[in-house]
């Protein structure tokens, strides 16, 4: 078998993700039992860790963008299972079906208040047949030591993932704005599926997906892009941008750069310092307005940039919202190498459409007079 074969086989992002994952579950694991020791001592022959925060610990940090590992998740379905766990035991006979009642009602209120934890469920049963230490605490055993331990587990994974660059709590894209503040959806959104689609799909499908709606919508959209580019020739934007770009600079004046961009009969000129790295974007409206003042005053110092070999695929969702109209194409030394507008790549993707049906079409024979 290759090399890492096994991780691939069992469907793991990859060997160092897997190593992360384990630093990261030791580390929080030691430094909660002995947080947690330091804080209750011993407390009359209470754990100081509670044995499903390994659980709760192998989601912290294996897969920390599942809705089952995020931060109420692993402190309200800890906690509240815990609690059930106790009331169980406490008012219902016998261990085993206690034991028993305990993961089934765990469930039911992990699912009514919005935080399904896995490892909630072996808290439940932990809790109902753990023996007069846990009984003789009471409910007060949901708060410490397992409200402890689950704050503790929580404050590393939040400081692990973070510095590992897996940003946690995980939060999906944002979905993009209507620039133009009106109901209709955005252009991308107006063919292909939509969010309406997936949320119809899930409701047919009937069945509690570890994965957000949020996280498939955007899921979705990169592997849509990707058949696209591997069905059809991926043009890149060093094909298709202008390379003799006209452009401002900080310290002109707002009257001079004007003049420039309308005597180029332009829209908008890219705003670059003598290195030649790009610094903003200028157009009319900030020119217009600035009368008297220097372009580094009214520039917007946050365009849209691409890097040279990027597929044009790629530059849609930005040129297609009305938040960006132009994107600067820089090179690897951040030097503008080159700007693409919405003209261009529009003029681009009709060409490409063009070819692809004189393709198909194949060769044209002529009919014989």
């Amino acid at each position: 078998m290759p090399r890492f074969a096994f991780f691939r086989q069992l469907g793991l992002p990859g060997h160092l993700n897997v190593v992360r994952a384990s630093l990261g579950a030791m580390t929080g694991i030691l430094l909660t039992a002995w947080i947690s020791h330091q804080w209750l001592g011993d407390n009359h022959g209470l754990p100081t860790l509670v044995g499903p925060m390994g659980a709760s610990a192998v989601l912290l940090f294996a897969v920390p963008a599942s809705p089952l590992a995020q931060p109420w998740s692993i402190i309200g379905g800890n906690v509240l299972s815990t609690l059930v766990g106790v009331a169980c035991a406490a008012y219902l006979p016998g261990g085993l079906f206690a034991g028993a009642a305990a993961v089934a009602l765990a469930i039911v209120t992990m699912r009514m208040c919005r935080c399904l934890h896995p490892p909630g469920g072996a808290m439940a049963l932990t809790t109902a047949l753990g023996g007069p230490a846990i009984a003789k605490a009471g409910f007060a055993f949901a708060f410490f030591p397992v409200g402890l331990n689950a704050v503790l587990l929580l404050l590393v994974g939040i400081l692990f993932n973070n510095a590992t660059r897996h940003r946690y709590p995980h939060r999906a894209a944002p979905a993009q704005p209507n620039a133009h503040g009106t109901r209709d959806p955005l252009p991308q959104d107006r063919v292909g599926f939509t969010t309406a689609d997936i949320d119809a799909v899930l409701a047919r499908y009937d069945e509690l997906l570890d994965v957000s709606r949020d996280d498939l919508d955007t899921l979705f959209r990169q592997v849509e892009a990707r058949a696209h580019r591997r069905l059809h020739r991926a043009l890149s934007c060093a094909d298709i941008m202008s390379r003799d770009v006209i452009v401002a600079h900080p310290d002109e004046g707002v009257g001079q750069a004007r003049d420039r961009l309308l005597g180029r009969n332009l829209s908008a000129m890219p705003v670059v310092d003598g290195k030649g790295h790009p610094v903003g974007i200028v157009g009319h409206a900030q020119l217009l307005a600035g009368n008297g003042r220097l372009v580094q005053d009214v520039l917007d110092p946050a365009p849209y940039r691409a890097a040279p070999d990027l597929p044009i695929d790629e530059l849609l969702p930005a040129l297609s919202t009305g938040l960006h109209h132009d994107a600067l194409i820089v090179d690897p030394d951040g030097k503008l190498a080159g700007m693409i507008t919405q003209t261009d790549l529009l003029a681009a993707l009709w060409r490409s459409h063009v070819a692809e049906q004189v393709a198909s079409a194949g060769p044209q024979q002529s009919t014989p007079v």
